[in-house]
C-alpha cells in the first residue's frame, strides 16, 4: 500500500477532472479524494496498491478530454487506511 498527493496544474478546473478521476479511482480500487484548490489547481490524495496508484497517476497526466494538464507534482505520504474515494 502507498499514498501519494498529486497537485495538477493547467486547465484542470471546470473540465470534469474531479468526476472523471473519481470514476477512474473507483474502477482501479484506489482510495482517497480529489478537490479544486482556490489557486486554480486540483489536489488529490491517492491510496492503494502501488500499481493501481501509479496507473491513476499516469492517467492524471492527461486527464479527461477537456483538460489541459501542464504538470503534476507528486509527493509521498504515509498511508492512512482510507476507504472509498470522495470528490470534495
Amino acid at each position: 500500500m502507498i499514498r501519494r498527493r498529486a497537485i495538477l496544474y493547467g486547465e484542470v478546473q471546470g473540465v470534469g477532472m474531479r468526476m472523471s478521476c473519481a470514476r477512474e479511482a473507483r474502477a482501479r480500487g484506489v482510495n482517497g479524494w480529489i478537490r479544486n484548490a482556490p489557486d486554480g489547481t486540483v489536489e488529490a490524495e491517492l491510496e492503494g496498491d502501488r500499481s493501481a496508484v501509479d496507473g491513476l497517476l499516469t492517467w492524471l497526466y492527461a486527464g479527461p478530454p477537456a483538460a489541459r494538464v501542464l504538470s503534476v507534482d507528486v509527493t509521498e505520504l504515509a498511508t492512512q487506511g482510507e476507504v472509498g474515494f470522495d470528490v470534495r
